[in-house]
C-alpha cells in the first residue's frame, strides 16, 4: 500500500479511486484472457508480476 501523508481530501481520494480503477481494469483483463484461452474462469492467469514483468520489458516500469 502507498502511503500519503496528505491531509487534501481531494487527493486522498483520487488515490482511491485511481487503485480501485486500476484494480478494475485488471481484474477484467484477467477474466477477458481467461476466457478466451480456457472457456472457464478460475485462478488468476495475469498476476501482479506478470504485469511488472511486462511493464519493465516496455521501459514504464
Amino acid at each position: 500500500m502507498a502511503a500519503t501523508t496528505s491531509k487534501s481530501f481531494v487527493l486522498r481520494f483520487f488515490y482511491f479511486a485511481f487503485a480501485c480503477l486500476l484494480y478494475s481494469i485488471w481484474r477484467a483483463v484477467n477474466l477477458l484472457v481467461q476466457v478466451e484461452l480456457t472457456s472457464e474462469y478460475g485462478r488468476p492467469i495475469v498476476t501482479a508480476n506478470t504485469v511488472l514483468t511486462l511493464l519493465k520489458r516496455t521501459g514504464i516500469g
